[in-house]
């Protein structure tokens, strides 16, 4: 269709548009086919004004949207220009024919309309919107303007929108800039993957989403941090726990009176500290010593317990020959008269060594006393001393097997070896009826009159005591030997196979006395080896796991040695 053939199909027509009155206010509304009628016939005269070519004469580089329209467009070949403005009208407004009221002037359009001034697209298919469609050519070859597809630096394309925000919201399949052709492959292979592939790409983009063990983490993290109150709560525990150990809060809670009660029992320790009593230490007992007060140092401090280290060579009361040995009686003595709030006061020999450190003195004595302490001697009696008594003239607790049978009353706790009495570890404890024992003990009628007699001395002044005075036994209470004094082999016996004297590994016992082993026994090699044996009982679990792994190497070396030594005989054996 021509421009002259529908110039004349549409002058017919336009008169049929009523004008619009702007003096009337119209307060009944119109039909709708009226009002369509209407919108009809003002899109039509808008339209065909829009579509003159004087609108057009924007920068090139402004592209409209393409219609449907506009693929094929019309060609208009108005031959007058003036006829055509007597029939539609200016765009000024002014009266231009039979149609009667002047359409209105659209801002920004010229007032010239010259239909022939109108050029052509420069792409089939029409002008495009500026803003939002993609243009034509990105490379800026054919564009109106080089540079600038829209025709100004300031306008944004509808692709680059897109694009930037593609960049933000991290979609797979977006080309970054300037990527060339690597670019365009990945984004290839991204838009090819499946749907849940790509979602987790996208969602792991800058994130280690798929790594187990950061979602293990993280939900770790969640889930502490839900529970951070209770939490809170159960590591302020731990803490506390772990300062009260490592700080000195634990000795103080063990020795104090009310708490622990560290401080009611005292270690005497007769080191001779210089050289004994007749002759002085060499090498060896200098040993010793070292490890002996070593050993009761640690265990005190651990518990909170005080240590008393005598030095006899400075006690030059007990050079005499009769009285070397009775010196354990006024050590005893001038100890209460030190610690006067102590309650029980342990006599140690040198050769002594404390083989579980862990055992408190409460715990393993004291709390249990009754239970684990018999006050009748017949259960083993070595001496066969003959109890109870049985004069008529003693009262009936002097005259039972068992006193009164009350923990309270026991002053005295003996253990008893396959010789009697045993005073290398004892315990006494703060009494009337200690400090009268002591008096008869320290008598000097005693060890002047018997020191030729009494072999272990103080040891058997005090066995003639039990045996002779009723009033001791109702306060002397015995103690199992390997309580509180197991023997190495070699003492009481070579064997060392008495289950009730001798040292068990098995049953981990408390404390070794190396009773004797200046008699032909070596005490350096025995204080050495259940050091030693002790400290392997008593390993951190870091040390039993790195003597685990030390152990496991020389299993396997020996394994090795051994397989070798028998390929070894059977090729000889072959041969």
């Amino acid at each position: 269709m021509d421009a002259g053939r529908l110039a004349r199909s549409a002058a017919p027509q336009m008169p049929r548009c009523p004008s619009p009155r702007r003096d009337v206010l119209v307060l009944k509304p119109r039909p709708r086919h009226e009002q369509a009628r209407a919108f009809l016939c003002h899109f039509d005269q808008t339209s065909f004004i829009l579509a003159s070519p004087s609108s057009f004469t924007a920068t090139t580089g402004q592209r409209r949207r393409r219609s449907s329209a506009a693929k094929n467009p019309p060609s208009l070949n108005l031959h007058d220009g003036s006829e055509v403005r007597g029939r539609l009208g200016t765009t000024t407004g002014a009266s231009g024919g039979p149609s009667g009221d002047a359409l209105p002037a659209i801002p920004g359009t010229p007032a010239n309309f010259e239909m022939s001034s109108r050029s052509p697209s420069p792409h089939p298919g029409g002008w495009s919107s500026p803003g939002l469609t993609t243009p034509y050519d990105t490379g800026g070859r054919n564009s109106p303007m080089r540079g600038f597809p829209n025709g100004a630096s300031h306008n944004v394309t509808w692709a680059s929108a897109q694009a930037k925000s593609a960049e933000v919201k991290g979609y797979t399949a977006f080309n970054p800039r300037n990527q060339g052709f690597f670019g365009k492959h990945f984004r290839r292979i991204s838009t090819s993957l499946p749907f849940s592939y790509a979602e987790k790409e996208k969602l792991g983009r800058g994130r280690q989403q798929g790594n187990k063990a950061m979602q293990f983490l993280n939900r770790t993290g969640r889930t502490l941090w839900r529970l951070r109150k209770s939490l809170g709560v159960v590591l302020f525990f731990v803490l506390s726990i772990i300062l009260f150990y490592v700080t000195p809060l634990h000795r103080l809670w063990r020795r104090s009176s009310f708490l622990g009660g560290g401080n009611k029992y005292v270690i005497i320790l007769a080191a001779n500290q210089g050289g004994g009593v007749m002759e002085w230490k060499g090498p060896r007992e200098w040993a010793i010593e070292r490890d002996s007060v070593k050993n009761k140092k640690r265990y005190t401090k651990k518990w909170g317990y005080d240590l008393e280290i005598v030095d006899m060579s400075t006690k030059k009361r007990y050079a005499h020959e009769w009285r070397e040995s009775w010196e354990k009686v006024d050590t005893i003595r001038n100890a209460m008269r030190k610690y006067p709030h102590a309650e029980w006061f342990w006599w140690l020999d040198t050769n002594t060594f404390i083989m579980e450190p862990s055992y408190s003195l409460q715990s393993h004595i004291f709390n249990q006393l009754k239970h684990i302490t018999y006050r009748d001697i017949n259960y083993y009696n070595p001496l066969n001393i003959s109890h109870p008594l049985t004069e008529a003239y003693l009262d009936p607790e002097t005259r039972s097997l068992n006193g009164d049978g009350k923990a309270d009353s026991i002053n005295l706790i003996v253990p008893q070896d396959c010789g009697g009495f045993n005073l290398g570890s004892f315990f006494v404890r703060r009494s009337q009826w200690t400090d009268r024992l002591l008096d008869i003990w320290w008598d000097p009628v005693g060890y002047e009159q018997k020191h030729m007699e009494w072999e272990h001395k103080e040891q058997d002044a005090l066995e003639y005591m039990y045996m002779n005075q009723p009033w001791i036994r109702s306060h002397v209470a015995f103690i199992h030997q390997r309580k509180v004094n197991s023997f190495p082999p070699g003492a009481c016996g070579e064997k060392g196979d008495d289950p009730k004297i001798h040292y068990q590994e098995k049953d981990r016992d408390f404390l070794v006395n190396m009773a004797g082993c200046e008699w032909g026994r070596d005490c350096w090699a025995e204080m050495y080896n259940y050091r030693q044996l002790s400290n392997h009982l008593n390993r951190t679990p870091w040390e039993k796991f790195k003597d685990w792994i030390s152990d496991s190497f020389k299993h396997m070396r020996e394994s090795n040695k051994k397989d070798e030594k028998s390929k070894e005989k059977k090729k000889e054996g072959n041969k």
